[in-house]
């Protein structure tokens, strides 16, 4: 199996070393790739180092059966044919062509088997926020039609990068010595903050962010649900969390919901209230899991319920998902191993 990584250097690239490492994932040869200014940088993985190659237009992907690439649509538009052109499959983290009606969009434990066909030779990996909400929206579609969801996120500063963790801590440093803190990557101060802004605006007054949460449920659920979404960023390091709540076509009650979710895949039940269980970023990060808790009807819809999800969205939200989809490939024959 020779298996490329495309973005080796950024944050999502380096958790695919370390999933594809922890996963054991059968990898015979080892390719990395990167920017200029990544390029020549060495990284372990399984006790052997291995340096970031520069991206080119070239045949350095002639024999790579899988490519994870995780550098920017930009970059990800570009080299796209060159990446697939011997046959690789491209399995893409970037916005580039998730509603692109030729390119598969798959969460695995909803909609695996949509990677099976593939006309441009990419699967497109979903937004780390609707990763997380459609895990848990699968439990309860099992259930009933799921018509409307609303659903508040609170993405954690590892969502837009290394950079912006790193500019998380050093705002927390400056404020705590009386400085004035450093603002680079987010409109405004993160650190003793709350920022209602994840991507761009857009004409109809939500953001992109907002947007693929809509339009990318309803392609990975194949489905009419209607989605409304309020993302904002909070001052936590990584795994974001989201207030979901839906109307489904009959009354689904909480001891249904509970079993639902306990049973599905991908998907772990912390719904102790009285004990004070439920879930948190704090000990969700670096967990491969969607958690749910704070499961509740809505006392406002008589078919509707809340709930409650956390999620590492480095790992489920970009790496482990990718990984997931390879592992399923592998595992049904659709790409020799």
């Amino acid at each position: 199996m020779k298996v490329a990584i495309v973005g080796a250097s950024g944050a999502v690239g380096q958790e695919f070393l370390r999933v594809l490492e922890q996963r054991q994932f059968p990898i015979d040869e080892l390719l990395l790739f990167g920017s200029s200014r990544s390029a020549g940088r060495d990284y372990s993985f399984r006790g052997k180092s291995y340096t970031v190659k520069e991206l080119k237009h070239n045949d350095d992907f002639e024999g790579v059966q899988i490519a994870f690439a995780s550098a920017g649509a930009g970059t990800s538009r570009e080299f796209a044919p060159t990446i697939t052109k011997h046959g690789a499959v491209m399995i893409d983290n970037s916005s580039a062509f998730r509603m692109d009606s030729d390119v598969p969009l798959v969460v695995p434990e909803v909609n695996a088997e949509d990677a099976l066909t593939r006309p441009r030779g990419i699967i497109a990996n979903p937004n780390c926020t609707t990763i997380q909400m459609v895990v848990a929206l699968k439990a309860i579609e099992n259930l009933s039609h799921i018509r409307k969801v609303h659903v508040s996120t609170y993405q954690a500063a590892s969502g837009a990068g290394a950079s912006a963790m790193d500019e998380l801590k050093k705002q927390y440093a400056q404020l705590l010595n009386g400085e004035e803190p450093t603002v680079e990557k987010f409109a405004y101060q993160l650190a003793f903050n709350l920022i209602p802004h994840v991507d761009v605006f857009t004409d109809n007054g939500y953001t992109k962010e907002e947007m693929k949460m809509y339009n990318e449920t309803r392609k990975i659920m194949h489905s009419d649900i209607e989605v409304s979404a309020t993302c904002v960023r909070v001052p936590v390091m990584r795994a974001h969390s989201e207030a979901t709540w839906v109307e489904t076509e009959r009354p689904i009650s909480v001891e249904e919901a509970r079993e639902a979710f306990a049973n599905a895949p991908g998907v772990i039940l912390q719904d102790n209230p009285a004990e004070k269980i439920y879930p948190m970023p704090l000990f969700v990060a670096d967990h491969d899991e969607v958690f749910v808790g704070r499961i509740r009807k809505d006392l406002s819809n008589p078919n509707g319920l809340t709930f409650w999800t956390v999620s590492d969205q480095i790992r489920k939200g970009a790496a482990l998902n990718a990984v997931q989809i390879a592992e399923y490939l592998l595992q049904v024959g659709n790409v020799k191993a």
